[in-house]
């Protein structure tokens, strides 16, 4: 009896199977999660409420009684300001993401399926916001829209959006001139048919990982704008606004004033870790 042939495994199965093998993005990863479910979870595992002042019992330090992680300037439990502060830091910083993703990626394949005038137009006017550094953009058109979480969301996302687009172009242009797409030209597939069956299936997937990558750098800019009071406003909760409120406790409770600092770190650090080991598996090299 001839032998059967054995189905060679797809290319979402050899990423998860490379992704398996690492397991700095599986940690990172589980705690990503872990702290996803945490701030959606708020509402349930805050011990408090989030804007209960007493002056009473302002500034105690960590591992104080009925205060896990202490308490803030006005009273207010830490860790609960810590839950809830993520649900509004994690919004911020993904968002932006989220919508660059959309606008920039469909913009950018755009350009580099069209080529010729549509490129130059797209391109040129992509290069305008390309050329101002990303920290220096952001507060420019934060301090010009005014404080706001919106208005946060809305400068982060016109600071991402040229960046995306590049990354887009540059895929798009390369795969446009592979021989299957000039192949799938000549027999007669429509501009449409060949965007949808050859082009989107291999530039998504850099596009993704390239998004993913921004998520840390929008995080970190997002609580800048906070703490300089051009993002949220007092007195909501979010790690960027509680590091600029508790900046003056930095001499009496320096761990209390470090924990909004240290959340965006460990997030800022597992989503880059993330963005790198996705890189990883997704490169048919390995």
């Amino acid at each position: 009896m001839a032998p059967q042939p054995v189905a060679s495994p797809g290319y979402w199965q050899g990423v998860w199977k490379r992704l398996r093998r690492d397991p700095v993005t599986l940690a990172c990863g589980g705690i990503l999660l872990l702290m996803l479910f945490a701030i959606l979870a708020a509402p349930l595992l805050a011990p408090a409420d989030p804007f209960q002042t007493s002056m009473l019992r302002r500034l105690r330090p960590v591992g104080t009684p009925n205060y896990i992680l202490g308490s803030d300037e006005l009273g207010r439990d830490m860790l609960t300001r810590l839950l809830y502060g993520g649900r509004l830091s994690w919004f911020i910083g993904i968002t932006p993401v989220v919508i660059a993703f959309g606008v920039g990626g469909l913009l950018g394949i755009v350009a580099g399926f069209a080529g010729g005038w549509v490129n130059m137009l797209i391109m040129r006017v992509t290069d305008v916001f390309y050329a101002f550094p990303s920290v220096l953009l952001a507060v420019a058109i934060s301090g010009a829209l005014g404080a706001g979480v919106f208005n946060a969301i809305l400068s982060l996302t016109l600071v991402f959006i040229p960046q995306i687009i590049r990354v887009a172009e540059s895929t798009t242009t390369s795969v446009r001139n592979l021989d299957y797409v000039e192949a799938a030209r000549g027999s007669g597939a429509g501009a449409m048919s060949i965007v949808r069956v050859h082009i989107l299936p291999n530039v998504l997937g850099p596009i993704f990982v390239y998004a993913t990558s921004l998520i840390s750098v929008s995080m970190i800019i997002a609580s800048g704008l906070s703490f300089l009071g051009l993002g949220t406003k007092p007195p909501e909760a979010e790690w960027g606004l509680m590091l600029n409120t508790l900046r003056s406790a930095i001499y009496s409770q320096p761990l209390l004033a470090m924990l909004p600092g240290l959340c965006i770190f460990v997030t800022s650090m597992c989503f880059n870790l993330v963005s790198d080991g996705l890189r990883a598996a997704m490169d048919v090299r390995n």
